[in-house]
């Protein structure tokens, strides 16, 4: 890819990872880009790196712009190594007395990759600036966004908030702008990579993102361009980006269940099926996910879209079967909530499975509708037909949670 000027004088300097499938166990169908900004002003400033992988070709998007040796200043938003990998082969090239400014946890880890005894390291918080020419950059620490050293830089005179992962997507595109993007896929699309990358990455973090935006737009600095380290830029459609993270942070979601589950013999499998009939028959959408056949993230997403979650299990040893185990201890980690939940399963000789699940969500403290239901082996004509009253009934549990959570939401 060619560099791109995004604003006068500052240019897209990042690649595009057109292969990568796995990203830390975040399955990326789509491939992903690490953006990174060349500041071009009186003090020459580069905003991030690349990862390392690409160091080579993120050093030559950087010199068919500027000699490396014109670099005054770097600024690491964020010290993941998707984003500072390149560092350490970027600092071979640039002046010895260059500035790097990060926050002082970024500067701590920062130590942990590399020897940054002869580096000229500058700590930066929330309010600071520097001036660079025509531009000023100011810094706006994000901790725990989401890492602990994350900050995100602000360039007052173009109006552009750099904002590190915050407002990204994992997307491989030729396009570098959102408006570029839909012309050659769809808003669809764009908003369903914005809403994954959220709640496989972000989701624990809903309050803090909450409070950081209301910071920024207390502080009253104009932003009508959103440029984040991975997928696409927000020229256009800024304040529908920051609309939709105010959405996920209050944790909004629709009107509608996903019915995740595993089966063994297939009776789980075929517990589904009633249940869904159930669901339909009550207005209320659904979608149906075995884990097995499904990347995790994608699970994950279609949970975090829905207000209702269906969880199906046989029972392994008295336990959970294994994938609905990794599933749920994922699923704790990102520590969601208002999301409405019920378990379901078959058994052989003993149960244990629907029981474990409950014990999950108690610990997730997750709002439930009890008890559960099981069926022993495989079902028969009645057990169709409790399976096809239980999805109805979680049905009916949803579209009530759901009126309430929006009354208290308008109330707010």
């Amino acid at each position: 890819m060619n560099v791109i000027e995004i604003k006068p004088d500052i240019y897209w300097v990042g690649v595009v990872d057109w292969a990568v499938r796995d990203f830390h166990g975040y399955v990326t169908p789509s491939g992903t880009t690490y953006n990174n900004y060349l500041v071009m002003d009186e003090e020459v400033t580069l905003v991030d790196t690349v990862k390392h992988d690409f160091l080579e070709v993120g050093i030559a998007n950087i010199k068919s712009v500027v000699d490396p040796s014109m670099i005054k200043n770097i600024v690491i938003n964020h010290i993941e190594n998707d984003h500072m990998g390149a560092l350490e082969r970027v600092m071979e090239i640039v002046p010895r007395d260059v500035t790097i400014y990060t926050t002082q946890r970024g500067k701590s880890g920062m130590d942990r990759f590399f020897d940054i005894s002869k580096w000229n390291i500058k700590i930066v918080k929330t309010g600071d600036e520097i001036k660079t020419g025509k531009y000023k950059l100011k810094f706006i620490e994000t901790p725990m966004i989401h890492w602990p050293d994350s900050m995100m830089t602000y360039v007052d005179g173009a109006k552009l908030l750099l904002s590190q992962d915050a407002f990204g997507q994992h997307v491989a595109t030729a396009a570098r702008f959102d408006d570029e993007f839909i012309d050659s896929a769809s808003w669809a699309e764009l908003e369903d990579s914005t809403l994954d990358y959220y709640a496989n990455i972000l989701m624990p973090f809903g309050t803090l993102i909450k409070a950081k935006i209301n910071e920024i737009q207390k502080m009253g600095i104009e932003i009508d361009m959103i440029a984040p380290d991975h997928g696409i830029i927000w020229r256009k459609h800024h304040e529908r980006a920051m609309e939709m993270y105010l959405d996920m942070a209050n944790n909004k979601a629709k009107e509608r269940i996903v019915i995740i589950y595993d089966t063994m013999w297939s009776s789980t499998e075929q517990m589904t099926l009633p249940m869904l009939r159930g669901i339909r028959d009550e207005g209320v959408d659904c979608k149906v996910i075995k884990l097995r056949s499904t990347p995790m993230s994608v699970a994950i997403k279609e949970f975090w879209k829905s207000r209702g979650c269906l969880i199906g299990s046989p029972t392994l040893n008295n336990e959970v079967f294994p994938s609905i185990a990794e599933f749920m201890v994922h699923l704790k980690g990102l520590r969601p909530k208002e999301r409405l939940m019920a378990a379901f399963g078959s058994y052989g000789w003993g149960g244990g499975a629907v029981n474990w699940l409950y014990e999950m969500f108690k610990q997730m403290k997750m709002p439930v509708i009890e008890p559960g239901i099981q069926v022993q082996y495989r079902l028969k004509a009645e057990d169709e037909k409790h399976c096809y009253e239980f999805g109805r009934n979680f049905a009916r549990q949803v579209k009530e949670y759901q009126k309430k959570f929006n009354s208290a939401s308008t109330a707010m």
